[in-house]
């Protein structure tokens, strides 16, 4: 029988929930502990998902519960500092994502940590089913080879009418302060689904907005990528205060190629040569199974040692990507 992978909780914000119910659908875990600040989020959280001790100090919740791996759902300022302690520990790591809010404190990070532990970055777009059958499509070759594509993303989740909440604001009021925000926050998923259909891209060019004026970061972004294996142009357009959009992203990707066309917009993928053959997505289900299945990739890198898909060096590219685009865009709004 296969020892049960004892795993620790650090964070019980509202992502918590999703990551939570990722670890129920594994086999041969043990919930050890869950610690957040807020004793009461805690130990809601722990009633929930049947986990048997809560702390409000995560030192003492490694020390005490002695896991295998500690899954990191806090803020991202916090989120170095506990991968250090981890590794003190000799504790493997899955850490919501952006790893840092830098790229150097990604790097010094990762030098820090070195090979002492088992780092991953729960960096969950490219599970989604529908992007995971994108890139399955693209690289089994249906549209032959890329030589255009455009990502459009809309969403009211910073912006909405009359006195109603924004959803994300509403969800996460942190974010009305962030300097950094849409590409921080929401394209940072983007560029690493796209990284993973189409292989590694380098910015142009971007330009960054602002319709909401109640937030200090950016709400509109287009950006121009160009492909490193085909040369081919990657345009995102992406606007999420886009007022009559759901309060969720949703997606529309053109991939052009030299032998087809594949289409993904909002629950379909379609090959223009078929177009009455078209693949439907539940996105209410997706959401939760591109958690799902990040913790999956976790747990089964850690027990046949294979690399994670998103382990802390690949991410690190889709890190310098969000910073190379503020750069090019000068900084912000």
């Amino acid at each position: 029988m296969t020892t049960p992978l004892k795993v620790a909780i650090a964070g019980a914000g509202a992502i918590s929930e999703f990551h939570l119910k990722g670890w129920q659908a594994q086999s041969g875990i043990e919930l050890v502990g869950i610690c957040d600040p807020d004793a009461q989020k805690a130990r809601a959280r722990a009633d929930e998902f049947a986990i048997a001790q809560v702390y409000t100090d995560t030192a003492r919740m490694l020390d005490e519960t002695r896991p295998d791996a500690l899954d990191i759902i806090t803020p991202v300022g916090t989120h170095a500092p506990l991968v250090r302690m981890a590794a003190a520990h000799g504790i493997h790591v899955m850490c919501q994502k952006p790893m840092t809010p830098t790229v150097a404190e990604a790097e010094a990070l990762i030098a820090d940590v070195g090979e002492k532990i088992r780092f991953m970055v729960h960096e969950n777009y490219r599970f989604r089913p529908h992007y995971a059958e994108i890139a399955q499509r693209v690289q089994g070759g249906q549209i032959g080879r890329l030589r255009h594509a455009r990502l459009t993303v809309r969403s009211a989740s910073l912006f909405s009418y009359g006195d109603a909440p924004a959803f994300l604001l509403n969800r996460q009021p942190y974010l009305a302060a962030f300097p950094r925000l849409l590409v921080f926050e929401v394209l940072i998923h983007h560029l690493d689904a796209l990284r993973a259909i189409l292989g590694e891209m380098h910015v142009l060019n971007a330009r960054l907005d602002r319709i909401n004026p109640a937030l200090k970061g950016e709400d509109v972004a287009l950006v121009t990528l160009q492909s490193r294996a085909s040369g081919a142009i990657i345009t995102i357009d992406a606007n999420i205060s886009a007022l009559g959009y759901p309060d969720l992203p949703t997606d529309r990707l053109e991939l052009l190629g030299d032998a087809d066309t594949l289409v993904y917009d909002r629950d379909r993928i379609t090959l223009l040569s078929r177009p009455d053959d078209v693949s439907i997505h539940d996105l209410a289900a997706n959401y939760q199974a591109c958690f799902t299945g990040a913790v999956t990739e976790f747990v089964t890198g850690l027990r046949t040692g294979r690399t994670f898909a998103t382990d802390r060096l690949d991410n690190l590219e889709t890190l310098r990507l969000m910073e190379a685009i503020y750069d090019k865009a000068g900084g912000g709004v």
